[in-house]
């Protein structure tokens, strides 16, 4: 049997890309993964990038919406202009919470393609263009890297007004096993993270006592979660090479309740 440093892959000196990589949960990973020892370009809005770039300068950042074939491909060359990509990790998405029919009728079809088109085809859209250009890098290890998604405890909880987001992160865990399968082949593994309630920009809006009455309702830690944690375990998958196929809560063991 290989010896266990020959199955790991050592990220350092490698590259990563992270979508939604200039704030939150996708700027903390960038950031964990930078430590790491990898090279990393965060992907972003262009007021994001702004924002981010000139804050931490040790990260490289790329302007593109994750539903953009043409400006995801450049992002992708970018992080693989040495043919060493090795972790992908997909934290870009938008929440617009409605109720399927509300005071003035059913909700606007366009919100909820919207959210779909972001959170589920976005997610897809990098997916299928990073795993292209990894496919061509050489082994590190006994694999050429690892593609981790951000879904939500809202695709199994989901509350209500939450049916395009539910929906949205529901898609990115089903579709993980038989991607998964499929880059099997490849030596390129893909893990989902489902997170529940964390400290992002969108809670961060919130009034700090409904931000107290939200981390309340974890079992424990009784508190939000911090997008350091998520990052945490996002470096502790990269680094176990049998973590494949997988949805992984990130939630204090809270079940969302109705509303």
């Amino acid at each position: 049997m290989p010896e266990e440093e020959e199955m790991d892959m050592d990220v350092k000196g490698r590259s990563a890309l992270v979508t939604g990589g200039a704030s939150g949960l996708g700027l903390a990973t960038a950031r964990r993964l930078a430590d790491d020892g990898m090279r990393v370009v965060g992907l972003d809005l262009e007021a994001s990038v702004l924002r981010a770039a000139a804050a931490w300068p040790e990260l490289e950042f790329a302007t593109a919406d994750v539903r953009d074939p043409e400006a995801v491909t450049r992002a992708v060359a970018q992080a693989n202009r040495d043919g060493d990509l090795s972790v992908v990790v997909n934290c870009a998405g938008i929440g617009d919470p409605s109720r399927v029919v509300g005071r003035s009728g059913p909700v606007d079809l366009e919100r909820f393609e919207r959210v779909l088109s972001v959170n589920l085809v976005g997610t897809f859209n990098v997916i299928r263009l990073a795993a292209h250009a990894m496919i061509g890098n050489d082994l590190q290890g006994e694999e050429r890297g690892v593609i981790v998604n951000t879904a939500s405890v809202a695709a199994f909880d989901g509350q209500i007004g939450q049916a395009s987001y539910a929906a949205s992160k529901a898609g990115i865990a089903g579709m993980t096993l038989p991607i998964a399968r499929e880059l099997a082949a490849s030596a390129i593994r893909v893990v989902t993270i489902a997170p529940g309630l964390f400290e992002t920009p969108l809670l961060g809006q919130l009034p700090q006592e409904v931000r107290d009455e939200l981390g309340a309702q974890v079992p424990f830690p009784s508190r939000l979660g911090a997008p350091e944690e998520y990052a945490d375990l996002l470096s502790a998958i990269v680094r176990n090479p049998m973590l494949n196929g997988e949805v992984i809560r990130l939630d204090g063991a809270i079940r969302m309740a109705p509303r």
